[in-house]
């Protein structure tokens, strides 16, 4: 299909999907190949807003089981996500992308702080807007701030890539070979049988608010293409 599905995404990254082979850390080669990625979905003319995890270079959750304060844990976990923020971006631009990183927590010198009407001007002027720093508050995940920002951004449909799983099921279908894989589901489905997808306050934030979230496995090149065309990629989770 040569045709876009959606006009306003807003696209949910893990951070690991950052991470390539390394093991840890930003793997320049596989930024650049997701940078081109979404350099050629712009040909569709659709807007695109984007949230990055930062699991590839500090969990909040994993540190505060460590030892550390969740707070402080969370707090270094959000910093995570801009760093790798800020490397999408370059990537982005040495593709010939215009791109605007936006903060939740100011960080003046680095990027701007995150400004609503900003943002969706960005979008409408054909901007990438990538959102880092999760939510600004600690105990809220970067799922939880991809739900928030498409709301606010008023996007058409919230689109998570992972790296382990093509979708939905109702077990860890990696460890587990019989687990249910789901086409489409339901918010109250997903929240009643506790699948972790994505945590219950962003599929819920996603339902009160009629925000259709499509589940899909980040295959490069053309899996995101794929999602934004329509094709049967994933799990569909909507009323």
């Amino acid at each position: 299909m040569n045709r876009a599905v959606y006009k306003r995404i807003l696209l949910k990254l893990s951070g690991e999907a950052l991470m390539g082979q390394c093991g840890y850390g930003i793997d320049a080669g596989i930024v650049g190949v997701i940078a081109r990625e979404i350099r050629d979905l712009l040909v569709f003319g659709v807007q695109l807003g984007i949230v990055v995890g930062g699991g590839n270079i500090c969990r909040g959750i994993q540190a505060s089981a460590a030892g550390l304060n969740r707070i402080a844990a969370d707090y270094m976990g959000m910093l995570a996500t801009v760093i790798n923020g800020l490397a999408l971006q370059s990537a982005l631009e040495d593709h010939g992308v215009e791109t605007r990183v936006q903060t939740s927590i100011e960080m003046q010198g680095i990027a701007e702080p995150y400004i609503r009407r900003k943002a969706i001007d960005h979008l409408e002027k054909g901007r990438v807007v990538i959102f880092a720093g999760g939510t600004g508050n600690p105990f809220f995940t970067t799922d939880t701030a991809a739900a928030l920002r498409a709301v606010e951004i008023r996007a058409e449909i919230l689109m998570k890539a992972t790296t382990k799983v093509d979708g939905v099921y109702d077990k860890d279908p990696i460890r587990d070979a019989g687990a249910r894989f789901f086409e489409r589901i339901s918010y109250t489905e997903v929240l009643a049988a506790g699948l972790q997808v994505m945590d219950a306050a962003a599929i819920s934030l996603c339902r009160d608010h009629g925000l259709p979230v499509v589940v899909f496995k980040l295959k490069l090149p053309g899996g995101i293409r794929d999602a934004i065309c329509g094709q049967s990629v994933g799990t569909y989770i909507g009323g």
